[in-house]
């Protein structure tokens, strides 16, 4: 299955939602609020049909599991081979504050196990794309682009802008005794997850909640770069179609 999917057509499909939510992202918009107080523009509704039409015409016999779709249980989705992962608009909030840290993100999963991603960043330009077993790439770049030679002189963590926990912010403190310069830097949406597929920051800790659809995508990229998801405290990968959606607190880094 995997070996006919063609990325180029994943990420045009990503680019096509994204040039429409930034029609919506350079005016006025609506904001509403979902049954867990999360915010939904029509940004997300828009880039949600889009994606899942073109989905479905191109690949028809592959299911979907959205965000803004609507809830699958858990007894039919678990006898899926592979399924599409999608969040329309990881980053909402970034959206609605107009700072630019917000992605598009669509993710192939197979059993439990993200296989293919792509993330957009519309307002930055940014296209991040993998397929296992083929690499993966920023803006056609194969990743990472950097390396840090020397983490126990310094280290860099990205950690969320909007959901920075209390628990998040002590593992940062702890791995500061272990070297010598820490560099903390905030960023929005599934972008932390491709700065450290990049190289751009070395660990991202998530110490508090977080859903398949905003790492799927992401993690597809982390994994195809070489780094990994790891369950918090055990070491383990994080896995996808869980009968709860969602994720356990994770650390992306390099592989253990």
């Amino acid at each position: 299955m995997l070996k006919t999917i063609e990325l180029e057509k994943i990420a045009a499909i990503a680019k096509e939602a994204g040039d429409a939510i930034m029609e919506i992202y350079k005016r006025d918009f609506t904001i509403e609020y979902k049954d867990d107080k999360s915010p939904l523009t029509e940004a997300d509704t828009k880039s949600n049909d889009i994606i899942v039409d073109a989905l479905k015409d191109v690949y028809p016999d592959i299911p979907l599991l959205s965000e803004e779709g609507r809830s699958i249980a858990y007894d039919e989705r678990k006898a899926w081979e592979y399924f599409w992962l999608i969040d329309p608009i990881d980053g909402t909030k970034e959206f609605i504050k107009k700072n630019d840290e917000f992605t598009v993100n669509i993710a192939l999963i197979h059993k439990d196990t993200p296989v293919l991603g792509v993330v957009y960043a519309p307002a930055l330009g940014d296209m991040y794309k993998a397929k296992r077993g083929e690499g993966a790439f920023k803006n056609d770049q194969r990743l990472p682009l950097k390396r840090n030679e020397s983490p126990q002189e310094k280290l860099k963590v990205v950690a969320s802008k909007s959901h920075l926990s209390e628990e998040t912010q002590a593992f940062i403190d702890e791995i500061a005794k272990s070297t010598k310069v820490i560099e903390q830097v905030s960023k929005g949406s599934s972008l932390k997850l491709c700065m450290v597929a990049e190289g751009e920051a070395d660990i991202y800790p998530r110490l508090a909640p977080t859903m398949e659809w905003d790492t799927g995508a992401a993690d597809a990229i982390v994994r195809e770069s070489g780094k990994m998801t790891y369950q918090y405290g055990v070491k383990e990968k994080v896995i996808y179609n869980k009968k709860d959606l969602l994720n356990p607190w994770f650390i992306v880094q390099e592989k253990q």
